[in-house]
């Protein structure tokens, strides 16, 4: 998955007790009485699914700052992926963005994650409370994730590039070759592969 939206980021300032008081690995996801979404306590436990380096779905250029994005799931969820080649209902996926550096202790050459955290994005599936299945929350991991409007160009670009249920998990290593076998490939991300090999 990398489901970064084009919306900054939104850093909450909530106290780390309200993100405390929720229990680690609960098996829905969590909200508070505003609708903002809890972030797991033990996201990083979670099966790590991939990570990338300055990853976008856009042209631009010109960015001086170098980001990872790391993407974590809960394991019973990526144990039913595995069964059946799609996501549960109450799947929840975890992107933490850090900062990328090359300079630094014996590193010559490369890039290597910082210990600065530069946001969280959720993506969760809870087909009783958002139309279409899915929603996106953004914040700063310290606290309730704030949810990215319906209207952000992150749904749409998820619905109509997601390999498999309107995530990226093209870009899962570990998960892309058993969505194929088990056929649950999206006709768009088909057509997207299809347009990309033609363009070779």
């Amino acid at each position: 998955m990398k489901f970064r939206c084009a919306v900054v980021m939104a850093v909450l300032a909530v106290t780390v007790a309200a993100a405390a008081a929720v229990p680690a690995s609960a098996a829905a996801p969590v909200y508070d009485a505003d609708g903002r979404l809890i972030p797991p306590s033990d996201y990083r436990e979670w099966i790590f699914l991939s990570s990338g380096l300055d990853m976008s779905y856009r042209a631009r250029g010109g960015d001086d700052m170098h980001m990872f994005d790391n993407v974590f799931v809960k394991p019973e969820a990526y144990r039913a992926f595995q069964d059946t080649g799609t996501w549960p209902d109450q799947t929840v996926l975890v992107m933490e963005v850090r900062g990328a550096r090359s300079k630094g202790s014996i590193n010559k050459r490369g890039q290597f994650q910082t210990t600065e955290g530069m946001g969280m994005e959720l993506h969760v599936k809870d087909t009783a409370r958002f139309a279409g299945g899915w929603a996106f929350f953004a914040g700063d991991g310290n606290g309730p994730a704030a949810q990215i409007p319906f209207q952000a160009e992150c749904y749409s670009c998820h619905r109509e590039h997601g390999a498999v249920d309107t995530t990226f998990v093209q870009f899962y290593p570990t998960l892309l070759p058993l969505a194929e076998k088990k056929g649950t490939l999206s006709a768009a991300y088909l057509k997207d592969k299809d347009g990309a090999e033609a363009a070779k």
